[in-house]
């Protein structure tokens, strides 16, 4: 991860402020790597995919090294919306048409696992992190409404899954108490938690499990022989096998995964505590929401009866100055009745994305793995991928090849020219929102 990607609001070596960092449930410190070490395999990045590939590893047995440039979970892994949805990014009819019925069926039992990996680890760690179930997906055009009604019934049908389930207009507005949308669908085999204390419980897990993770230790080049060598500031790892992690701050440490995953930013605002009252009227199920703009509105009550939500649009590298208000006009569009509730936290990070927003998985060379540009999806879909990397490197890549025969191309122009790019694809959509 680079040292490049901090921001005007981030400190090297603290997490931001934000409503996750100020209600951590446990404090983690690891030390900064120096010196020569040695391990069969080294993983660089901390977040879901790093600290899920070092903990599969450990299991079997392997000598895991963990290289985090600034702090464990400090990425999208500590800042995101916490959703944890069913389904890859694309959906079944996009990648039914992408890679045919049968790898589109694969695809769907990875992710089924991918959620299924995430409460079990929970389980199994003891991790305290409010998982909670249920989201929401809300239409905010009516002439998507029948679109989501059919998709739910083909899941029902076709895919067996019956957790999900069509919600009209009149039930939609029970549900949340906006007139922004039309319908949609309500899916209780997905859920939501807190993301900062699930990925702190990732690194209690690996560091009980024997894997050393080493915090502010930026990886600055990799020698690409067997073993490898990734070289510090203050030191060199030596590996058999070596693990990209990074997801949007690859940088120009591997520029074959630079060109694949572009890096954006997004923006979250956590309220004051409200009422039990007012909590009940926004989401009278307590399940998260994520509607239906491609400039997507995302949002959920915390444990403490806060409402959490993420929106905003932004085409530079650099945060809003006041990230309170940027995210405050589009949580007001949904919520008029909260103009007179206070914004206690605000908070930007950075994630990143592939062109079909479907995760990259590459072989770099034969003892270097990458998994990354979850797009927005990766509180499971990351998770498992640490496991399925962990299974690549132990020899049975038979899931991870599923994942890496996915078409995702490289940006167009790579990484120079996919910013502005990108900036022009993203006014369109968003200009699509508005009409």
């Amino acid at each position: 991860m680079s040292q490049g990607f901090l921001h005007a609001n981030d400190k090297a070596g603290h997490y931001p402020a934000s409503y996750y960092a100020a209600t951590a449930n446990r404090q983690l410190s690891f030390p900064r790597l120096e010196g020569e070490q040695s391990c069969d395999v080294c993983v660089i990045g901390a977040g879901y995919t790093g600290l899920s590939a070092a903990l599969h590893l450990a299991e079997r047995g392997y000598k895991v090294h963990v290289l985090e440039a600034h702090r464990v979970g400090w990425g999208a892994s500590g800042r995101n919306g916490g959703q944890l949805g069913t389904g890859q990014r694309s959906d079944q009819n996009t990648l039914e048409n992408l890679v045919g019925l049968d790898r589109a069926r694969q695809l769907w039992d990875l992710s089924e696992a991918s959620k299924a990996l995430v409460k079990s680890l929970i389980v199994r760690h003891q991790i305290t992190c409010d998982l909670t179930p249920g989201i929401i997906h809300a239409d905010h055009k009516p002439g998507f409404v029948p679109g989501s009604k059919a998709y739910a019934e083909k899941l029902n049908k076709s895919y067996g899954y019956e957790q999900i389930r069509f919600v009209d207009k009149a039930e939609m507005r029970e549900l949340l108490d906006t007139p922004a949308y039309h319908g949609g669908t309500l899916d209780m085999g997905a859920a939501h938690l807190h993301p900062l204390n699930y990925v702190l419980g990732l690194a209690q897990a690996c560091h009980k499990a024997g894997v050393q993770i080493f915090e502010n230790s930026e990886a600055l080049h990799i020698q690409r022989t067997e073993p490898a060598r990734i070289k510090l500031a203050n030191g060199q790892v030596t590996a058999r096998y070596v693990i990209f992690a990074c997801n949007g701050y690859i940088d120009k440490l591997e520029k074959r995964v630079a060109s694949h995953v572009m890096p954006i930013n997004n923006y979250i605002v956590a309220t004051e505590q409200l009422s039990d009252n007012l909590a009940k009227s926004l989401i009278a199920n307590n399940a998260a929401v994520a509607d239906s703009k491609f400039v997507i509105n995302y949002y959920r009550l915390s444990a403490d009866n806060r409402l959490l939500f993420g929106g905003g649009e932004s085409y530079s590298f650099q945060f809003p100055q006041d990230v309170k208000a940027f995210v405050r006009k589009p949580m007001l569009e949904i919520y008029p009745q909260l103009k007179d509730t206070a914004i206690e936290y605000g908070w930007g990070g950075t994630l990143g994305i592939t062109l079909n927003r479907m995760p990259y998985f590459a072989k770099l060379a034969p003892n270097m793995l990458n998994a990354s540009g979850f797009s927005g999806h990766g509180v499971g879909m990351a998770t498992l991928a640490g496991q399925l990397l962990a299974e690549a490197i132990d020899g049975q890549a038979s899931r991870f090849d599923v994942m890496e025969k996915v078409p995702t191309r490289a940006f167009p122009g790579g990484r120079h020219l996919r910013w502005p790019l990108m900036v022009l694809g993203m006014l369109y959509y968003a200009l699509r929102d508005r009409l």
